[in-house]
């Protein structure tokens, strides 16, 4: 009797520890879990901005297609937004001090289209959003009720490089 307690004791403890591995397929090695889901652009350069005031705020604006860009992505997944101008590649919203005044781009979603906007801190005017720009979107769809386990992480805190490994996107 004692004999078969052991083995259902062991029994239990190796199938407690197969189902609790950290190897759950999502640590993005070899891609992550769900990323044929996953939508992302070619890099493309945006329309000449128009000058346009935004919640009281001045600025500059134009926009880029997303037709992947659904009511379902924009309710329950995650939208990220980069710029390329040559010497690297940014997370938007990007903040730097372009013409000598901290500004900020950034990006408003909507229904298959992404507004780019840059305003300058100090409303002191404008600072252009040049069409030289390269931009380029990922789609992250949602659907999934995150858990403690299964919450996904805050790819907006991640680099673009950490993005693209994570999701087999090639940079």
């Amino acid at each position: 009797m004692k004999f078969s307690k052991t083995i259902f004791t062991l029994f239990l403890l190796a199938i407690f520890t197969i189902s609790c591995s950290g190897d759950d397929g999502t640590d993005g090695v070899d891609g992550a879990a769900g990323a044929a889901n996953v939508i992302y652009s070619a890099w493309v350069n945006a329309p000449i901005a128009v000058a346009e005031i935004i919640d009281g705020t001045s600025g500059m604006s134009t926009s880029i297609n997303a037709p992947e860009l659904s009511a379902d992505i924009l309710s329950k997944g995650t939208i990220l937004v980069y710029v390329s101008f040559g010497v690297g590649t940014y997370t938007v919203p990007y903040t730097s001090t372009a013409g000598g005044n901290a500004n900020t781009i950034t990006a408003i979603s909507s229904l298959q289209k992404i507004k780019l906007f840059r305003f300058r801190h100090d409303q002191g005017g404008t600072v252009g959003l040049p069409v030289s720009l390269s931009w380029r979107y990922i789609l992250i769809p949602g659907g999934v009720a995150a858990t403690a386990k299964t919450a996904k992480p805050d790819y907006s805190k991640m680099s673009y490089e950490e993005v693209c490994a994570r999701f087999n996107i090639q940079p």
